[in-house]
């Protein structure tokens, strides 16, 4: 069987579509969800969503002991808070895609610095929820042969 996906979103992302919606577009949850499976196609792929700092090193900790192909994380404010997401993310040794809706560079200053950056392999900012299409479509390329 094929490794899966794992596709990580962190706080308040299970309000897209009407969290702030002339920053993060009117798309929800679900949609992102239904776009990343049909770009997945065969691949399995784990989506998931968490206001809890734990779950997502949680996750993250499956992702490794399972293991996945890869991770693509959208650690939303996490990601410039959490030391202990970047120590779990560390340790995994697959292709890891940090993923913004929003272009954080052209946000508020507080937005700049990214500590998951520091172990990405790539970054996707500021497309809006096709950038998970092309997330998991770059992640899904790298999926080995069975």
């Amino acid at each position: 069987m094929t490794a899966p996906i794992y596709v990580i979103n962190g706080p308040n992302l299970n309000r897209l579509g009407t969290r702030e919606p002339e920053i993060y577009g009117r798309t929800t949850l679900a949609e992102v969800e239904n776009i990343c499976r049909e770009a997945a196609g065969e691949t399995p792929l784990e989506f998931r969503q968490s206001n809890r700092e734990y779950e997502i090193i949680e996750w993250i900790h499956e992702a490794i002991d399972r293991p996945a192909v890869g991770i693509v994380i959208n650690p939303a404010a996490f990601t410039f808070t959490s030391i202990a997401i970047l120590d779990a993310l560390k340790m995994f040794p697959g292709p890891i895609i940090e993923l913004h809706i929003s272009n954080i560079h052209r946000r508020e200053e507080i937005y700049h610095r990214s500590l998951v950056s520091k172990v990405a392999t790539a970054v996707i900012a500021g497309l809006g929820p096709r950038g998970y299409l092309l997330a998991v479509g770059a992640m899904n390329e790298w999926v080995p042969a069975n």
